[in-house]
């Protein structure tokens, strides 16, 4: 399965086309839009949440409910689009007409800068439109029909924040998948303790009166996962690495980590080796789970277990100091709308590109013209494993 996104942030509307996915596969595009309201809400959201309500259209692909087999193309309407015909026309317009809006004072921590100096534009508002976080409500998009696919054969996933601005949120022991997704959608900063909820709303509340943001740390959680996704053949094929590519991906996001993660560089080998466990009823577990699913690049049937940093939102609207590229003078940068944080926002978004990608791995591992075909080879494989 592969996929492309298009689209700009104040443009007419973000597009997605998906190739690879089984005929047979029963969608809609309720499925999706169940997932976009989940990207828009979370509390310390902006006013551009009120402005847009994004439902999805699918313009091919399904056909009376069912997938094809072909390309399935979405599309999300920008109802803000409205306001920005002249700045966003796609037609030349009148030179006076294109300096509405223009931006020459780049943001720190954005790509307005570095973009328009690898792009060569005057205007950075081409970095800014394109390299917005709203392109990840595309992404949201395909891990929809991603999650709908994996449902189909067993797999679940659930995010939930484990780190929020510093603050560090306790995770009661022996949480499932479907109690981990239970509990975050309950809450409207997405944690499992909710102990916790009104002190990390009052911070965000602070925050935001200080003009400033805050990050924080998610946890993605997949259970179901088949044996044996990825390769250690070459390090390409590595689905940890491929995941770490995905995750880091996601704007605002700069770092990943398996089970333990960084900490496994604090402890003994003894401390850290999921030891290996063998019983008629379940065929091969392991005692622990600190390598967080993986051995070798390879899923190992235990819970994936990833966790991804999003730092701050870089739109201050305290801003910082920047400089003019008219005029090379220092000025404080521009202010564009901004949420004090979008961590619970981006949860859905890190879930959804987990959900994509091992999609994309379960699909090029198993026969999958159509849905009834991959189930049966997905079956087949797991009465393997358990017989092995």
């Amino acid at each position: 399965m592969r996929y492309l996104t298009a689209g700009e942030s104040h443009g007419p509307r973000l597009t997605a086309i998906i190739e690879g996915v089984p005929a047979g596969l029963p969608l809609t595009a309720e499925d999706i839009n169940l997932e976009l309201k989940r990207r828009q809400g979370g509390y310390g959201r902006g006013g551009r949440m009120k402005i847009e309500s994004d439902q999805v259209e699918i313009t091919s692909g399904v056909r009376h409910g069912l997938t094809m087999g072909g390309p399935i193309t979405l599309n999300v309407t920008n109802k803000d689009h409205e306001k920005w015909l002249d700045i966003m026309s796609v037609a030349d317009i009148e030179d006076k007409l294109k300096t509405k809006r223009k931006i020459t004072k780049p943001r720190p921590g954005h790509a307005d800068l570095v973009g328009g100096i690898k792009y060569r534009f005057s205007d950075l508002r081409n970095s800014l439109e394109r390299s917005s976080a709203r392109e990840t409500t595309m992404r949201v998009a395909v891990g929809a029909v991603a999650k709908r696919l994996l449902e189909e054969i067993g797999v679940e996933l659930a995010s939930h924040i484990v780190t929020f601005g510093g603050i560090d949120v306790e995770v009661p022991d022996g949480l499932t998948v479907r109690q981990i997704k239970d509990l975050a959608a309950k809450s409207e900063v997405s944690i499992v303790n909710q102990e916790r909820e009104e002190e990390i709303k009052a911070y965000i509340d602070q925050i935001k009166k200080e003009g400033d943001t805050i990050g924080g740390v998610i946890e993605c959680v997949v259970g179901g996962v088949p044996v044996g996704l990825g390769s250690f053949v070459q390090w390409d094929k590595k689905l940890d690495a491929k995941l770490a590519q995905g995750v880091v991906s996601i704007n605002a996001f700069k770092g990943v980590e398996f089970g333990v993660g960084f900490k496994a560089g604090q402890l003994r080998g003894s401390q850290v080796m999921d030891e290996i466990l063998w019983s008629e009823q379940d065929g091969y577990t392991r005692r622990t789970n600190n390598l967080g699913g993986f051995e070798g690049g390879m899923t190992n049937g235990e819970p994936l277990v990833i966790r991804g940093v999003m730092k701050p939102i870089p739109t201050l609207y305290k801003p910082l100091m920047s400089v003019d590229i008219a005029t090379h003078e220092p000025y404080k940068a521009t202010v564009e709308r901004s949420d004090p944080t979008a961590v619970p926002a981006a949860a859905v978004v890190m879930e959804s590109v987990v959900a994509t990608i091992i999609a994309t791995e379960v699909l090029d591992k198993f026969s999958s013209d159509n849905l009834e075909e991959l189930k049966a080879a997905v079956q087949a494989h797991a009465t393997y494993v358990k017989e092995f």
